[in-house]
């Protein structure tokens, strides 16, 4: 994180507000994909794992297409073998609640993309795990880098939040994605 960044934070948690600061990366340099949320939600931060509502489909499906299995540590240790790193879009914001809907965008700090990309050379494709993130990547992040290399892909949320696809088409269109 840069001294901006983290001056900003201090400035938002200074306010009183509801500043929510995510998580560092999962990841090994050898990273091929990066799987990108949007910033934890409340019962992510209180465990300090990424996904951990029980009803967000994220590690069921990592543990049908990366072998994602056990504690949280193996289940991370699974990804990054299998060559996939995870971050959220953000590093910090003010965010009532848990839904990407009450993210307050004018707060939104980015995390530091151009130095994540930097230490991960081999990295081939950004997934973005619902369309929030991906809108404020394209908002807050893409125009600021210059990386040509890679392919970006939308994926459904997997979200409890997103009821209108069911378990067993988000898993076939993660799957026809992340190989």
């Amino acid at each position: 994180m840069s001294l901006t960044q983290i001056s900003a934070i201090d400035d938002l948690m200074g306010g009183g507000a509801n500043a929510v600061v995510g998580f560092p990366a999962i990841a090994r340099a050898d990273a091929r994909i990066l799987i990108l949320g949007s910033l934890p939600s409340e019962r992510s931060l209180r465990a300090n794992q990424y996904y951990a509502h029980p009803q967000n489909a994220f590690w069921k499906i990592m543990g049908e297409i990366a072998n994602a299995q056990g504690s949280y540590r193996e289940r991370c240790d699974a990804l990054m073998d299998t060559g996939i790193a995870l971050w959220d879009v953000l590093a910090s914001s003010v965010r009532s609640g848990s839904m990407d809907a009450d993210i307050q965008s004018e707060t939104a700090i980015a995390n530091d993309f151009s130095g994540f990309l930097s230490d991960h050379e081999a990295l081939e494709m950004i997934c973005f795990n619902g369309r929030k993130a991906a809108q404020m990547f394209t908002r807050i992040v893409q125009p600021g880098l210059n990386n040509d290399k890679l392919n970006f892909a939308s994926l459904p949320s997997t979200s409890p939040a997103y009821a209108s696809m069911n378990y067993v088409d988000k898993l076939a269109k993660w799957r026809s994605i992340i190989v």
